[in-house]
């Protein structure tokens, strides 16, 4: 009796990558398959290879998660030479110029979503491990693209376009102003495992260039000098920053003072999290509705501006008025006199007069009526 052969799975990165790629933590691939998150982290990392009924219960939700995928992952495989290193040169040789966004085939929008499924879930970890916050790492990934997709034709010509988005979304993702946003005032739940608790802890207590040039290094992998210049730093300074920040992780935890363990587990905790990214055509038509939205209201800001001109100019004077200058005390002028007691003449004639105005001529007596 012949035994079938097991099915194939991928490579234990590969299969990281579809698990983070349908947003799925490793403990609800455990859950479904039926074993342990500490099993299915083994997998993925090669330390062990799933046999018999867990095996092709592994292979067939692995196929599960490839499928939907399937065509954007072959477009982007069209990236892949512009999201990598660029081959070294010798001296006799001249550098390798810039390579270009590959659009022939393709159009802009179906270009910008093969870069955005080759990079948001890996960017959106990356963010989670700056912050500690999922809907702000979700929140600046989205952001970054929607930057991308204004101004594609830049993005679509560079060196590293997966560089020129991560760069943006890091400074996003840092910005000191979200402390003043009243969704982002109070901390969000930590992670269920106390070693990733631990361990986020610790990365959230460094300053926001050390975090950044450790996820950067150690998290993503790059050299010190392509760290050093996407944190705009000198590589004296991001090794001084990465040596300080590996002392400070080494000191609250011993048992990641060796770098490759360190790299793994940076890996593990990004992955333990439930983090979704939007979908590509979602990203691109909210950076439309932005560029909309900002181009209405340059609009209108012009508009009133020009209004508010017209106005003045049409209520302005049209001649200079000198200002009327202000009172001033006039001297020399007589105290005005009071009235004072009659003298006896003048008395008489008051007493005169009365008395003509009641015996006179019939139309100086006043009427009694």
């Amino acid at each position: 009796m012949t035994r079938s052969p097991a099915s194939p799975l991928p490579p234990p990165k590969e299969r990281r990558r579809l698990r983070e790629a349908a947003s799925l933590t490793q403990a609800q691939v455990a859950a479904r398959i039926g074993v342990t998150r500490e099993t299915v982290r083994a997998w993925e990392t090669g330390r062990t290879t799933p046999r018999g009924r867990k095996r092709e219960a592994y292979a067939k939700l692995l196929g599960e998660l490839s499928a939907p995928q399937q065509d954007l992952i072959d477009t982007a495989e069209t990236l892949t030479p512009v999201l990598t290193d660029p081959p070294e040169h010798t001296p006799e040789a001249p550098p390798p110029q810039p390579k270009a966004l590959p659009t022939a085939g393709l159009t802009p929008a179906q270009a910008f979503d093969a870069l955005y499924a080759f990079c948001a879930p890996a960017l959106v970890r990356q963010a989670y491990l700056l912050t500690g916050r999922r809907e702000l790492a979700r929140e600046s990934v989205e952001r970054a693209f929607q930057v991308a997709w204004q101004r594609w034709p830049e993005v679509a010509r560079d060196r590293d376009p997966a560089g020129w988005v991560r760069a943006t979304a890091y400074e996003y993702a840092l910005s000191p102003w979200h402390r003043f946003r009243p969704r982002y005032r109070h901390p969000e739940p930590p992670p269920a495992d106390p070693s990733d608790r631990a361990l986020m802890d610790v990365l959230l207590t460094l300053p926001p260039p050390y975090r950044r040039t450790l996820v950067l290094y150690d998290g993503v992998g790059l050299d010190l000098p392509d760290t050093a210049a996407e944190t705009e730093a000198s590589t004296p300074a991001a090794a001084n920053r990465l040596l300080h920040a590996r002392e400070a992780v080494a000191e609250r935890l011993p048992e990641l003072a060796d770098p490759a363990t360190l790299h793994r587990r940076l890996a593990e905790v990004a992955s333990a999290e439930r983090l979704r990214a939007a979908r590509p055509p979602t990203v691109r038509t909210g950076s439309e509705r932005r560029a909309s939205f900002w181009t209405r209201a340059a609009i209108a800001f012009t508009v009133a501006l020009i209004g508010t001109t017209a106005l003045t100019l049409r209520t302005a004077p049209t001649r200079y008025e000198p200002p009327v200058p202000p009172g001033a005390t006039v001297q020399g002028v007589p105290p005005k006199m009071a009235p004072g007691p009659l003298s006896e003449k003048e008395r008489e004639l008051r007493e005169k007069l009365r008395g003509e105005t009641v015996s006179g001529p019939q139309r100086l007596v006043p009427r009694a009526d």
